[in-house]
């Protein structure tokens, strides 16, 4: 059992059932090699944590905006629920060293990996919600996500990539994207897609996310980058 004494000290809670903590830094990599351990990967309670940072963001939305649009809303809430934006969150609490890895995953740098290390916050709060309840899991995420979006709102990383990719499209080139869903993987309570934004039958960028809807936002986001439209 690993010591998460600087976790705890680092976010002000202490844990409760180490087990679960285990559970939520168990990447199922690890699992494959290590099954003599009976240990459970983190994809289940990452799949609770998502639902409770969804219903803590959007009620703080909700509640500070009340003169706000629900499209302006759901720009803020994509925004701060976003991988990047998770990834950064973890790396600010140096998530990564508490990971259990396969050694492939290990080679390959997954300790850094944005999409590990996004899941992995969704996991650590789905945790914090099993063993502290709701009203803790919600200061956590106001400490460490929410206390980040006047910056979000500053730097206009809330404003829709695909409005924006299409708007930028329309002008330049008289086209207007269209995407195709390049791979879907993961059960189905944890899917992955893969979707690609394309200017006529042109392949510009791919995105990934756990809907078609959030794929497509990080494709149009890639898009803008590669095009140099940001």
């Amino acid at each position: 059992m690993q010591d998460y004494k600087d976790l705890e000290k680092k976010i002000g809670i202490k844990f409760k059932d180490k087990t679960i903590m285990e559970m939520a830094f168990t990447h199922k990599s690890y699992i494959n090699e290590h099954k003599q351990e009976g240990l459970h990967h983190n994809e289940r309670i990452e799949f609770l944590g998502d639902a409770v940072l969804e219903l803590v963001v959007t009620k703080h939305l909700f509640e500070k905006y009340p003169g706000q649009t629900e499209g302006e809303m759901t720009a803020f809430r994509s925004a701060l629920v976003k991988g990047k934006h998770l990834a950064e969150v973890a790396h600010e609490l140096d998530l990564g060293k508490y990971l259990l890895l396969s050694n492939g995953e290990e080679k390959s740098g997954g300790r850094n990996k944005s999409y590990i290390l996004a899941n992995t916050v969704e996991a650590v709060i789905g945790a914090i919600y099993l063993m502290h309840g709701y009203e803790t899991a919600s200061k956590f995420i106001g400490k460490f996500i929410l206390a980040r979006l006047d910056e979000i709102i500053k730097n206009g990383s809330h404003i829709d990539s695909k409005s924006k990719f299409q708007e930028i499209a329309q002008e330049k080139e008289s086209i207007t994207p269209h995407y195709e869903v390049l791979s879907e993987e993961g059960p189905d309570h944890n899917k992955k897609f893969t979707m690609g934004a394309y200017l006529k039958d042109r392949l510009i960028a791919k995105g990934n996310g756990k809907s078609k809807q959030l794929a497509e936002e990080n494709s149009a986001q890639n898009a803008l980058k590669k095009m140099k439209w940001n």
